[in-house]
């Protein structure tokens, strides 16, 4: 199976969960804050790394904790959910990240200002 496969299965399984946290498919209030920034298939496509954070400008740790449990108790419904949605062979087993790319992003543009000044 070629590389691009996963991407694109990643990428539809990002698309039908962004589909559903936006129209609110979700009854708990906390986990349709979610916000998939990207979904990394394994070669089978049987494991989905689900790379989230909160639609909430700087999120609390607290705020963080809350929207991952929330989305661990939503797992069963979302996967079923995608499954019935892209009519995938297997529907992939669904684990939930919490993306810190923008945090770490904004931690090293800051130390490269810190060398610059110097």
């Amino acid at each position: 199976m070629s590389a691009e496969r996963p991407a694109r299965v990643g990428e539809r399984v990002r698309a039908e969960l962004m589909d559903m946290f936006l129209r609110g498919e979700l009854k708990d209030p906390v986990a349709r804050k979610a916000v998939v920034h990207e979904v990394k298939m394994t070669g089978d496509l049987r494991h989905a790394r689900v790379y989230v954070r909160s639609g909430e400008p700087d999120p609390s740790e607290r705020d963080k904790a809350a929207l991952m449990k929330g989305l661990e108790r939503a797992t069963g419904f979302l996967r079923r959910a995608v499954g019935k949605r892209l009519k995938l062979r297997h529907t992939p087993e669904l684990q939930f990240f919490w993306d810190d790319t923008t945090e770490s992003a904004s931690r090293i543009e800051a130390i490269l200002d810190d060398v610059r000044e110097d």
